[in-house]
């Protein structure tokens, strides 16, 4: 393969992806290898494994634009983060597009998050093709920030593995579930049921023609 003929674009993927891999050292990380399956296999994850009631670690994440967003720009909110391991897969993308979906009917002091490790290129594009424009759709994949720090990282494979983290106003873990097997779908109800019983506020409803006539 003649790398000279390359897209410029894909030749700027691969340098970044190195550059950004080549200053985690793996070695230093917390492996755990119990949790969770790929096909009938358990992966290591690399990173710490946070727990319910634990004070949510921070983050550094990019946008489709590479500017940096951290967990603290969202401090008193409620926060559902959507793990998935590629936008490029079946799961993946029903799952990022439940979510987007459920945005419009959650209060405003609700935040909900995608994050993988797919590049902020490959990310647009799929936010663009299944107008995906409700949910904040970001990339861990420049500093591995989040999948270090919430041990969600799968060794060898540099993907994040399936989960929904909810953290609640306060900065604590609310609700954490690691998908046992990153092929199948989260609990997507269980997960909607606890963001919106933590929500603060009431979204208004329209007022019925009865209700202004009185």
């Amino acid at each position: 393969m003649n790398i000279l003929k390359l897209p410029a674009v894909v030749l700027l993927s691969s340098v970044f992806v190195f550059s950004a891999s080549a200053d985690i050292s793996v070695s230093e990380l917390t492996e755990t290898t119990n949790l969770v399956k790929a096909g009938n296999k358990y992966v290591t994850l690399l990173g710490n494994q946070v727990n319910l009631g634990d004070e949510a670690p921070d983050f550094k994440v990019v946008t489709e634009s590479f500017s940096p967003v951290t967990l603290s720009e969202f401090k008193h909110k409620s926060v559902l983060i959507s793990v998935v391991p590629s936008l490029d897969t079946g799961v993946c993308s029903i799952q990022t597009k439940r979510f987007n979906d459920e945005v419009e009917n959650l209060p405003d002091d609700v935040v909900m998050l995608t994050i993988s490790n797919d590049l902020p290129f490959a990310q647009k594009r799929f936010c663009k093709t299944e107008k995906v424009d409700n949910i904040r759709v970001l990339s861990d994949a420049v500093w591995r920030d989040f999948g270090h720090n919430y041990g969600l990282l799968i060794k060898d494979m540099g993907l994040l593995t399936r989960a929904i983290i909810i953290i609640d106003a306060d900065g604590k873990i609310a609700y954490k579930e690691l998908v046992a097997n990153i092929s199948q779908h989260p609990d997507y109800e269980t997960a909607l049921t606890k963001l919106k019983s933590m929500s603060q506020t009431v979204k208004p409803t329209e007022t019925t023609t009865n209700e202004q006539s009185e």
